[in-house]
C-alpha cells in the first residue's frame, strides 16, 4: 500500500499555486500590450510574440518536461521549472527592448513546461493510497487552472494602471521564492531511469 504523506494536502496548495501561476502566465500580459508597444517599440505583428513565445515554449516542451520528471525526478525538476520562471520573469520586467522582452518570456515558457508536468507527477505520487482522495485532489488542482486565467486579466489590468506593465512580470519572483521555499513540503519521487 502507498505511503500517506501526512503533509499531503499542504503540498497540494504548492502544487496548485503553481498550476495558478503557470495558466495565469499566459492572460496576465493581455491588458499590458499597449504599454508594452509604446514603451519597447513592438511594432503591431511583432506585439503577438510577447504571448506566442511563452504559449509556443510552453506547449512545445511539456513532453520533454514530463521525460525530464521521470529521468531526473519530479521535485528537483519542478524546483527548476520554478528557478528557470523566476529568471524568465526577471529578464520580462527587465527588458529595455523588443527582443529582450520575447526571449524573457520564452524562458518564462520553458520554465512552465518543467514546471506543469512534474506538479501532476507530485500530486499523483502524494495521493495515490486514496481515489477518493486523488479525485478530490485533482478537481482542486483542475479548478486552479481556470483560476488562473481569470486572476491573470484582472491582475493585469490592476498593476498596468496603478503600477505599471513591469509588475505583470514582478509579481513571479516573490511567488516564485515562496514556492521554492515550500518545496520540501513535496514528496521526493525517485527517477525512473529505465523509463521509456
Amino acid at each position: 500500500m502507498p505511503t500517506v504523506n501526512p503533509r499531503r494536502w499542504w503540498a497540494l496548495t504548492v502544487l496548485a499555486t503553481a498550476q495558478f501561476m503557470v495558466i495565469m502566465d499566459t492572460s496576465i500580459i493581455g491588458v499590458a500590450l499597449p504599454e508594452m508597444q509604446k514603451d519597447l517599440g513592438f511594432s503591431q505583428g511583432e506585439l503577438q510574440w510577447v504571448f506566442n513565445a511563452y504559449v509556443i515554449a510552453f506547449g512545445g516542451l511539456l513532453l520533454l518536461g514530463g521525460r525530464l520528471s521521470d529521468l531526473l525526478g519530479a521535485r528537483r525538476v519542478f524546483t527548476a521549472g520554478w528557478t528557470v520562471l523566476i529568471a524568465g520573469s526577471v529578464v520580462a520586467a527587465a527588458a529595455q527592448s523588443a527582443w529582450v522582452e520575447v526571449v524573457g518570456r520564452a524562458v518564462q515558457g520553458v520554465g512552465g513546461a518543467l514546471i506543469a508536468p512534474a506538479a501532476m507527477t507530485l500530486l499523483m505520487t502524494l495521493f495515490a493510497h486514496d481515489p477518493r482522495e486523488l479525485g478530490k485532489a485533482m478537481a482542486l488542482y483542475g479548478a486552479a487552472a481556470p483560476a488562473g486565467g481569470t486572476a491573470g486579466v484582472f491582475l493585469g489590468g490592476v498593476f498596468t494602471e496603478w503600477l505599471s506593465w513591469p509588475w505583470v512580470f514582478i509579481i513571479y519572483i516573490p511567488i516564485g521564492v515562496a514556492t521554492l521555499a515550500a518545496t520540501k513540503l513535496l514528496p521526493a519521487v525517485a527517477p525512473r531511469r529505465g523509463a521509456v
